[in-house]
Parts: structure tokens; C-alpha cells; sequence
């Protein structure tokens, strides 16, 4: 299920709900052989959480969670990403739906990955989606 050397993990997610959690244990076992800062690791796994539910519940299989730590500006950061094999095709919503709210765009976890990370963004190509995310550790 996963690949991983000194700095870089990277783990195929099965489109099933309950690969969030096993996902997070997995992050959370390389993060602490990492020795990232716990207030970091914490934030990782909300962010983890959150890319990975969108790529299970948002898009088609297959879909991928890397964790990487690139120096950047010569300080270690936590990079994370997922990538999916783009959006499924959407139904238009009715307007008797009990739950306006879950057919928007965005939903909170593009404002939780915005607040725990020093960047984020979304890479689109014909093929896949990759949603990433940079945290940036303490010394």
C-alpha cells in the first residue's frame, strides 16, 4: 500500500470513507520517524484529512497522497499531496434539496488547508487533479 525512503511517502488511497483514518495513522507513524514537530504533525493530519476525504468523496479512482520534506528557503517544510484522477461528473442539484450547502464548490476544508498551510493550490491536468499543501516546521 506504501513506498517511502528518508523524505518522501507516497500511498495509493482506496475510495472507500474508511481510508481517511487508515490514511492518517499511516501519516501519522512517517511524520513521527520524521521527527516533525508535533504542532506541525497535528496540522498535517487535519490537512491530510481533508484532501484526502475531498479526492475519496469528489473525484474518481485511482487516487494518491504523497508526503515529502523539501527545504524551502532554506528552512524544512512538510509538503502534501493528493492526487486524483479528476472530478466526477456533478448532477445538477435540485431545487428541493434537503442540503443546499453540500453543492458548493468549496466547502470548509479549503478554508482549513488555507489556515494550516504557509501555501496551497490545485494543479489541474487533462488526466488527474493534485490538491497540495506546504506547512512550514520549526527549527
Amino acid at each position: 500500500m506504501a513506498q517511502h525512503s528518508q523524505a518522501e511517502l507516497v500511498c495509493a488511497l482506496p475510495h472507500i470513507p474508511e481510508a481517511v483514518s487508515v490514511v492518517r495513522r499511516r501519516a501519522r507513524t512517517v511524520l513521527t520517524q520524521w521527527r516533525v514537530p508535533t504542532p506541525t504533525a497535528d496540522d498535517a493530519l487535519l490537512v491530510i484529512s481533508e484532501l484526502t476525504t475531498n479526492a475519496i468523496v469528489h473525484a474518481r479512482p485511482p487516487a494518491v497522497l504523497r508526503l515529502s520534506l523539501p527545504d524551502v528557503g532554506g528552512r524544512r517544510a512538510l509538503r502534501i499531496e493528493v492526487t486524483d484522477s479528476g472530478p466526477v461528473p456533478r448532477r445538477r442539484p435540485s431545487h428541493d434539496s434537503p442540503h443546499p450547502a453540500d453543492h458548493r464548490e468549496n466547502g470548509r476544508g479549503t478554508g482549513i488547508v488555507a489556515a494550516l498551510s504557509a501555501r496551497h493550490g490545485v494543479s489541474r491536468h487533462p488526466e488527474r487533479t493534485t490538491r497540495w499543501a506546504v506547512l512550514q516546521m520549526g527549527a
